[in-house]
């Protein structure tokens, strides 16, 4: 029975869908004004994991993520760069599709765009006129009205007494309070623009996603998640213009990933410790990034650091020594791992006790493989299935053990010389053996010797 831990009531839940099996995922994606960064993979990974979870549970799912493309930040870089906005966004989409495919990440069923959804935008923004959630001041902007729905600031706990001390109105701004927050914004010089029942202008951010889920899963849908810092306002203004337009509750439960910290520090531009994707994948193979963003419980703050990429790398070459020499083969036996490894998933999607039975099911492994490889391989089966579901040892073991080896050395010499060591061991050469050992570990390549076989690797 799968629990999961919903923000808006900040206890875990036994997970029930709305619609019997069927599940309905919405997701908050990037604004696509620059490369991915580092926490732009967290939330990727942590969602592709639940995503993974949820099916192999048997769910019917249906996931969502949108693509904001318009929005200030885009408008700003595109200028900046002297080219259109939808021609810089064309650009980042592409780039992001290709971090998610190098990080494993399963692709969404549907991924909206916020330009594709104007239409719907205008009539939920007509809604919420309608019902007086919203005014049009008649400077072309449009504007919710705050302190009209009553339930305002139950997802992320905060007051709206609390939230009025310190908010002012810019000079610019035609609210009729501090809190109120803009639907619609009027057109200003050098924009794009679309035409509307206010006048030409461009959508705010939150009412993109309202129109997006709705549109997409319905009025009221089962999950609906991002990183932790969307709960407010971003999230919080998600459910007032929804649950104010439709009258219905907009999500059942909302699932929120935690920050990436770098070397103990809130990452940030400004400290000069700001990472994307493609930054950290330059260093690192994809899928120790990914291990390190799997092992630690989505809630949680992750710490990136020199430190635990080595231990995520090490985590993985583990796994895959255990799985390395052994013929793949189906999955057979293991069924305790299988019933500790989804007891720990059900509860709130539980990584790190997940990632413990792995390493308990390699200790197993290990044990067997001499004394009875066939068990030992079913049980190696079994350790590619369950990594699977996380995303990771899905690749031939000495691809990865070797992986970083190409323009280090080269592996058609680094072969040759293991069958000049293999012929001088068969010769009882042992000083040409130890040679040819010594000149392979001065040029980074490490061997292993196995029931008459060598397999080599390269040093950490």
């Amino acid at each position: 029975m799968l629990n999961i831990y919903n923000t808006l009531s900040k206890t875990k839940e036994v997970f029930k869908p709305l619609d019997g099996n069927k599940v309905r995922m919405y997701v908050c994606g990037m604004t696509v004004y620059d490369f991915c960064h580092l926490g732009h993979g967290r939330s990727m990974v942590a969602f592709d994991l639940a995503t993974r979870w949820l099916r192999y549970s048997g769910y019917d799912l249906t996931y969502v993520r949108n693509i904001t493309d318009i929005d200030d930040k885009i408008i700003n870089r595109a200028n900046e760069n002297g080219e259109s906005f939808d021609a810089l966004t064309a650009r980042m989409i592409d780039a992001m599709h290709e971090d998610e495919r190098r990080l494993n990440i399963l692709p969404p069923d549907l991924e909206p765009r916020a330009t594709d959804h104007i239409p719907g935008m205008h009539a939920m923004i007509q809604t919420l006129i309608d019902k007086g959630y919203a005014y049009a001041p008649g400077n072309g902007d449009v504007y919710y009205r705050v302190g009209k729905f009553v339930g305002y600031g139950k997802l992320s706990r905060k007051k709206i007494e609390d939230l009025r001390i310190g908010a002012r109105i810019e000079v610019d701004e035609a609210k009729q309070d501090p809190l109120d927050f803009v639907l619609w914004k009027g057109v200003k010089p050098g924009e794009p623009s679309w035409e509307s029942p206010w006048g030409a202008g461009r959508p705010g951010w939150h009412i993109e996603c309202s129109v997006m889920s709705t549109c997409c899963l319905g009025e009221s849908f089962d999950i609906h998640g991002g990183g932790s810092d969307l709960e407010f306002p971003h999230h919080e203004n998600e459910i007032a213009q929804s649950e104010a337009a439709t009258g219905k509750q907009y999500a059942n439960s909302w699932m929120h990933c935690g920050m990436i910290r770098i070397n103990g520090e809130k990452m940030s531009k400004s400290l000069n410790n700001f990472f994307t994707i493609r930054d950290v994948l330059e260093k690192y193979h994809p899928e120790v990034v990914r291990y390190l963003l799997v092992s630690s419980h989505y809630r949680s703050a992750i710490n990136y650091s020199e430190d635990s990429l080595r231990d995520s790398k090490g985590a993985l070459e583990r796994f895959y020594h255990a799985l390395r020499g052994l013929p793949i083969v189906a999955p057979q036996g293991g069924d305790e791992y299988v019933e500790r490894f989804a007891a720990a998933m059900n509860d709130d999607f539980g990584t790190p006790e997940a990632c413990a039975v792995l390493f308990d099911l390699v200790r197993e492994i290990n044990r067997l493989r001499e004394s009875e490889p066939q068990t030992a391989a079913g049980l190696a089966g079994r350790l590619r299935e369950l990594g699977g579901l996380l995303g990771v040892l899905q690749l031939d073991a000495d691809d990865f053990l070797r992986a970083g080896a190409e323009g280090k050395v080269d592996a058609a010499e680094v072969e040759a010389l293991i069958q000049a060591r293999l012929q001088a061991r068969a010769d009882k050469n042992w000083g040409e053996s130890d040679r040819i050992r010594d000149q392979l570990a001065a040029m980074g390549v490490v061997l292993e010797d196995k029931k008459g076989e060598t397999t080599w690797r390269l040093a950490d």
